[in-house]
């Protein structure tokens, strides 16, 4: 069973279809006592972090959140999902995050006026690391993205995958142990990203 937050501003239906395709049970939710008793969780998300973080203060869904990915249960967060893992976010003027991983989310600069902020659509993703929600996904296969803003980590050993956009090569994937977050959108990059939820939904351990 994979069970998605329901922080109220995620893409929930994309992401419930996506896994369904692939012959996954889920459950959407926003109650505190679901998450801590799941057995598989994705973060999902669209829209600002500090909407995002309000969302979550507001549902009580922090601390339970830290406990799972303390616990060891298989964790991935998506797009503002893995965003508010990090600390801090330079969004809507500077926005305490969860701490989880270690480093900010700052924006996007480019002086080339042909490259187009947010970035919208497929871009490379470079394998820095073997990991296993990449297994049998080629290096420098495309994802498909939708932000403005991106995570840089502090600890390089948390970067699985890298990718290369307007100022920046930024942390596309990153995680340690049993938390794995991305900045693209799986549930919308077609088959490449099918396998990635399926290798998400098959494993059982961390990395």
């Amino acid at each position: 069973m994979i069970t998605i937050i329901d922080y109220k501003a995620g893409n929930l239906t994309s992401v419930q279809l996506a896994f369904e395709s692939i012959g996954q049970k889920v459950k959407i939710t926003d109650k505190p006592q679901d998450i801590l008793c799941a057995e598989k969780i994705v973060f999902p998300g669209v829209g600002a972090a500090k909407a995002a973080m309000d969302s979550l203060k507001k549902l009580k869904l922090i601390e339970p959140i830290r406990k799972v990915i303390a616990d060891g249960i298989p964790f991935l967060g998506i797009c503002i999902g893995m965003q508010v893992l990090f600390e801090t976010s330079e969004e809507d003027g500077g926005t305490e995050c969860m701490s989880i991983l270690p480093g900010t989310v700052k924006k996007f600069k480019t002086s080339d006026k042909l490259c187009k902020i947010p970035q919208i659509g497929w871009n490379a993703v470079k394998i820095v690391r073997p990991h296993p929600v990449f297994a049998g996904i080629e290096d420098q296969s495309e994802f498909y993205f939708v932000h403005s803003y991106y995570p840089a980590c502090s600890d390089k050993n948390n970067i699985i995958g890298q990718t290369e956009y307007a100022d920046a090569v930024f942390a596309s994937a990153a995680g340690r142990k049993n938390l794995v977050a991305v900045q693209f959108h799986p549930e919308k990059s077609g088959r490449i990203g099918l396998r990635l939820l399926k290798n998400f939904s098959d494993w059982d351990e961390g990395c």
